[in-house]
């Protein structure tokens, strides 16, 4: 399994590198293309290999082909590399719908909260930057393979850019019409929070430190958004969570940022209140014995 992994990372890149150039209209030797498609052919017989046993395996074990398959993949393709595939995959649905002015999964009765203002300008500069250096290149590179492999790379990883800003666009933070919460980040981080364990929730502006998902010791989540977070939500127990590359965690206190942050404490809080005053109905309400038919007389003493 680890020699199949190996093979795929090796051979793999130097696929995509030769269908960048054949996309961009580069002449390539009919050899090289013979080699390519061998070592390509080769990897994946070897996949093949590695994978029919485990497949076969949970076929016996009462799995459905589609199961089967699926844990077939998992066993050699790492977490890492699935997930990474399908951000990719989910950022480019996020920029149709974006295209097409839709947002992703908002039930109904659910209020959306963007988060997307303080890095709606940095994500812009990049893509301009990105514009301006593939222009650069272009005018500066003489060698026409080159050229053409890195145009390709160049107008892809600004279509990617722009995809992560609409994913982020079309899925906001939602608080559900029970008034549970659910935070995101694009397609790379989802989190829902029950209302049954959401205590409290305030308005607090912090300034973290890190990574886009960050966890203290504590079990203290930071989903910052351009370094900032705005509202804190205690808990009053832990919520399980999935990082972006497939780590798996839990926090008790959820740190997020919200474009309009007192709006959403408001709706949280009213979300809150609901689930609470629910609960205290339904124990405080009394029970009503259900009416038995008379007894009978007894019998006279014998």
């Amino acid at each position: 399994m680890r020699v199949a992994r190996v093979a795929m990372w090796a051979v793999l890149p130097g696929e995509v590198a030769l269908a960048v150039c054949l996309v961009a209209g580069v002449r390539i030797p009919g050899a090289v293309l013979l080699v390519a498609e061998v070592l390509v052919v080769g990897v994946l017989a070897l996949e093949a290999y590695v994978m029919w046993p485990l497949y076969t395996a949970r076929r016996r074990a009462g799995d459905t082909r589609r199961e089967a398959g699926l844990s077939a993949v998992r066993a050699v393709v790492p977490v890492a590399v699935r997930r990474l595939v399908v951000h990719e995959l989910r950022a480019l649905h996020s920029l149709g719908l974006w295209v097409l002015r839709r947002r992703h999964r908002i039930p109904a009765g659910a209020q959306p909260f963007s988060y997307t203002g303080p890095q709606t300008g940095i994500m812009w500069t990049f893509v301009f930057v990105s514009v301006v250096e593939t222009v650069v290149l272009a005018l500066v590179i003489p060698w026409p393979l080159v050229h053409a492999i890195l145009l390709v790379v160049d107008v892809y990883g600004i279509v990617i850019i722009v995809a992560l800003q609409a994913a982020c666009v079309t899925r906001p933070h939602l608080v559900e019409a029970d008034g549970a919460l659910r935070l995101r980040y694009g397609a790379l981080f989802d989190l829902r929070a029950p209302a049954a364990v959401i205590a409290s929730a305030r308005v607090e502006r912090r300034f973290p430190d890190g990574s886009l998902v960050r966890v203290d010791a504590d079990g203290t989540l930071d989903l910052a958004v351009g370094s900032q977070t705005t509202v804190t939500v205690e808990l009053t127990e832990p919520v399980a969570f999935v990082r972006p590359l497939g780590r798996r965690g839990s926090a008790r206190t959820l740190r997020f940022h919200a474009d309009d942050p007192r709006a959403a404490v408001a709706a949280l809080t009213k979300g809150a209140k609901d689930t609470k005053d629910t609960k205290d109905r339904a124990v405080s309400c009394p029970l009503t014995p259900e009416r038995t038919a008379p007894s009978s007389n007894p019998d006279p003493p014998g």
